[in-house]
């Protein structure tokens, strides 16, 4: 009997090799990217490559479906995926480690592909893909050849009774017990070696991309929006204590959605702002140069086009910086410029109408400062642009690097994918209590909410029971006009099922329409209804 035809590896052998071998290559890139180019990571390169490609419809499921955690649950899809196709690549090796190598090599071209499709990695990042398909390839070679060591079998005994019997019994080389031998124990410290490997190298990427941003960064714009005393926020400004949120929003509780899978970390020191295009005079700003325009801190609600009627994806802020027209005016804008194309350090775009950004009773700004603190890293540490009255799919670009005055000729991230070019907010409320399909008592009951219609402001809220007529909210505080307001009102509710709807009209006279319409291509419409039983 030929023993070497008997060498396989056994089914969870050949596919924890395969798992620890893409873990090793993983974290390789991982680190490798952290110390050429962070956004060079091969996971993180074919997470964003698939952002990009995928159909729209999918991306408002994802966010309507995980919400803020859309990238987490993206992140995690994809881990599961390379788990199973690289235990697949190590069942497919269970003789021959060759199917295995060629998968790992063709999964690191596709990481090549995916570092070199993205427009904020440079030449130099497409080692970080290529070292880590060695890396794996080399550790799926050397856990192969010690696992397939470890399963040497003896020729099959004969029997006693009869030394002439030349007849083999059948057996399956995978239901010989297990011993202990020098081979065995020397896969299980490749093993361990290797799965440490895995370990130490991506945690070793992740902090030191973490570590990019220096806390020195940090203390020099704190010392910059100490110059500029905090904002005060009328009594009155909001009706918490019916159930709305807080006029202003904790930095922590900022709502969150861009295409950025990993947060850019530009430290300070770093930074440059380049204005360019058809202006007079080009700019290169750094945070001194740009410090030197008059700093100002302003109340700002901002709002997602992602958001359906009703959704939570709107927050408010008081953002210090600079206003974005006095750098553009620094700049020269030449006649003919019909938006301000602004590039973020991730290579995801923006265009802003520039009739918005030079409107002086709008007040765009180069925010870097929200809330009296530096700017989050998630929220575009260290400079974003904050417009408002438009979404933030065509005005609130983050960590902010370049801004061109071109012509809408020159497509913006979203408009390539189908988005309207303008985005201006649409006049908008909602109910916050009571909750959906919530239980409250009969009787006399207090219904709460939210409006907005940056920058017009927000002239009264309606509110109807069931189809009955409408009355007038009571509203809150204006603190200017491109925030939210919050509104009250008390009904009478009997016993049994209710369909609560409410309707805002803006300073213009714009009354919120019924007509309801999805958030592709420009942002919802439609009145907000929540269903509750009275009990």
């Amino acid at each position: 009997m030929n023993t070497k035809s008997l060498h396989r590896l056994r089914l969870p052998v050949a596919a924890w090799c395969g798992v620890l071998a893409a873990a090793v290559a993983l974290g390789t890139g991982h680190l490798l990217a952290a110390l050429l180019e962070p956004r060079a990571s091969p996971f993180l390169a074919v997470g964003n490559s698939a952002i990009d490609l995928t159909p729209e419809p999918v991306k408002q499921f994802a966010i309507r479906t995980f919400g803020q955690a859309d990238k987490i649950a993206l992140l995690g899809g994809m881990a599961i995926v390379i788990a199973l196709l690289a235990a697949a690549a190590g069942l497919l090796s269970r003789r021959d480690a060759r199917p295995g190598v060629a998968l790992i090599g063709a999964f690191g071209l596709l990481g090549v592909a995916a570092v070199l499709s993205r427009p904020d990695v440079g030449a130099l990042g497409v080692l970080a893909p290529l070292i880590a398909a060695l890396a794996g390839i080399a550790a799926f070679r050397l856990l192969h050849r010690t696992a397939l060591a470890a399963t040497d079998l003896p020729a099959p005994p004969r029997t006693e009774h009869d030394p002439h019997d030349t007849l083999e019994e059948p057996y399956d080389p995978e239901l010989l017990p297990e011993t202990t031998t020098p081979d065995r124990r020397r896969f299980l410290v490749s093993s361990v070696a290797v799965a440490a490997t895995a370990g130490v190298t991506g945690a070793a990427g992740s902090l030191l991309t973490g570590g990019r941003d220096a806390e020195a960064s940090r203390r020099t714009v704190a010392q910059a929006l100490a110059a500029s005393p905090a904002q005060t926020v009328p009594a009155g400004a909001d009706f918490a204590a019916a159930g709305t949120p807080s006029f202003l929003t904790a930095n922590r509780d900022f709502y969150r959605i861009d295409t950025a899978l990993s947060i850019p970390r530009v430290e300070l020191a770093d930074w440059r702002l380049r204005v360019h295009g058809m202006v007079e005079r080009e700019l290169d700003l750094g945070f001194t140069e740009l410090r030197r325009f008059p700093q100002v801190t302003r109340t700002i609600t901002m709002t997602c086009v992602s958001n359906d009627v009703g959704g939570p994806y709107i927050s408010t802020a008081e953002f210090t910086g600079v206003f974005l027209r006095d750098v553009l005016l620094a700049a020269g804008v030449r006649p003919g410029s019909e938006q301000v194309f602004s590039t973020s350090a991730d290579g995801f775009t923006a265009g802003t109408p520039v009739e918005a950004l030079l409107d002086p009773e709008r007040g765009a700004l180069l925010a870097y400062g929200m809330n009296g603190e530096p700017l989050p890293a998630e929220h575009g540490f260290p400079v974003r642009m904050v417009t408002p009255g438009l979404y933030g799919y065509v005005s609130a670009t983050k960590w902010l690097t370049d801004l061109e005055l071109t012509t809408f000729d020159k497509p913006a991230y979203w408009i390539e994918r189908g988005w309207g070019r303008f985005g201006p907010i649409k006049v908008q409320s909602r109910i916050d209590r009571p909750g959906g399909f919530g239980r409250i008592p009969a009787g006399r009951t207090t219904v709460a909410g939210i409006a907005w219609a940056q920058p017009i402001g927000i002239e009264r809220v309606e509110v109807r029971v069931d189809r009955g007529p409408w009355q007038q909210a009571q509203l809150s505080t204006e603190v200017n006009r491109q925030t939210w307001r919050m509104w009250r009102t008390d009904v009478d509710l009997a016993p049994g099922g209710h369909t609560i709807e409410c309707r805002a009209t803006d300073h213009n006279g714009t009354t919120q329409t019924p007509q309801r319409a999805p958030v592709l291509p420009d942002g919802a419409t439609g009145w907000h209804s929540v269903f509750c039983t009275a009990r």
